[in-house]
């Protein structure tokens, strides 16, 4: 069984999170620019085991679709012509950024480290595989 790999996708940067083999615990992994994320994934799905993407889909509070959804469209098509084998999933996102800066304070982490955005996109990444391997 293939790990799965969650993005929290934005114009700028994008957090990635993975599950381990047994698809149990989602773990942060890292946050990339989004204009190279193709490149990173491709170069990380060749070295491992990934058979299942989970790709945040930010809604609104009346379940409507963010404005964001607009640039997520088509990095999924992208997606899908690059990996053409690995399904795509989507996973309500909805306060993922508000609960990853929660969890930096309740981590103890200074106000300095929480300002890091990059960890923040990570660990929203982190969230919303977890809330994608609650469902399961």
């Amino acid at each position: 069984m293939g790990r799965i790999l969650a993005l929290d996708y934005g114009q700028k940067r994008t957090g990635i999170a993975i599950t381990d083999e047994l698809r149990l615990i989602a773990s942060g992994l890292t946050t990339v620019r989004t204009e190279e994320l193709i490149s990173f994934l491709t170069k990380y799905l060749k070295e491992e085991n990934v058979d299942e993407l989970v790709i945040g889909e930010p809604r609104q509070m009346n379940n409507d679709p963010s404005e964001s959804e607009a640039f997520i469209g088509p990095f999924i098509k992208k997606l899908t012509e690059h990996f053409p084998h690995i399904p795509i999933k989507r996973q309500d996102e909805r306060f993922t950024s508000k609960m990853a800066f929660q969890s930096m304070i309740d981590g103890g982490l200074k106000k300095k480290q929480r300002k890091n955005k990059a960890l923040v996109d990570e660990i929203s990444a982190t969230i919303i595989l977890q809330d994608y391997l609650k469902n399961l």
